[in-house]
């Protein structure tokens, strides 16, 4: 079924769920995202959150395992996780720092390299061909509003504009749910 989709008024002044900005960015993150998780996980034999971190760690080189975190907006759990799992595949090496033991260095190992020297093109490829069809300016107006929506973000994060606070570990709102009169 073909979603309606908004125009500038509707975005502004949202009616139903195809006219709110954060569903429609998910809607187009979802049809890509789909086919890269299938790329990395059917072809490569790791998760698209493993992928991140070679590819950081690829880019980025040497770090401790909490500026990875830090550098993919991820938990300490999940990335010492993902890590860990990286490990046992042979593609990320650790090592504990020599003056803090609490802190662990990771880089890529030799098959690390490999992996996203292989697959990098793929995924990049991928990316071009999800954005085929469009004109240069339109990207660099897409690119323009991508930064604006990302520096407003930061800012309304800042702000405090959504009070409430996430509690995953807890189970989230599924003990509340329905709400029951007192």
């Amino acid at each position: 079924m073909q979603q309606a989709f908004p125009d500038a008024a509707a975005l502004r002044s949202p009616r139903s769920l195809d006219d709110l900005l954060l569903y429609r960015l998910s809607r187009a993150v979802r049809a890509g995202s789909g086919m890269a998780t299938r790329l990395v996980e059917g072809g490569f034999g790791i998760t698209r959150r493993e992928w991140g971190m070679v590819a950081t760690l690829a880019q980025e080189g040497e770090m401790t395992s909490s500026t990875l975190a830090t550098h993919l907006h991820l938990d300490r759990v999940r990335t010492s996780r993902g890590l860990r799992s990286l490990v046992e595949k042979k593609l990320v090496e650790r090592r504990q720092d020599a003056q803090d033991r609490r802190e662990v260095h990771v880089q890529l190992s030799a098959s690390g390299r490999q992996l996203f020297g292989r697959l990098f093109p793929r995924i990049a490829q991928l990316n071009t061909e999800l954005l085929e069809g469009i004109e240069p300016a339109h990207l660099d107006i897409f690119l323009q509003c991508l930064r604006h929506l990302e520096q407003r973000g930061v800012q309304l994060l800042a702000q405090g504009v959504v009070a409430e606070k996430a509690d995953r570990r807890s189970g989230g709102t599924r003990h509340r749910w329905p709400e029951r009169g007192g």
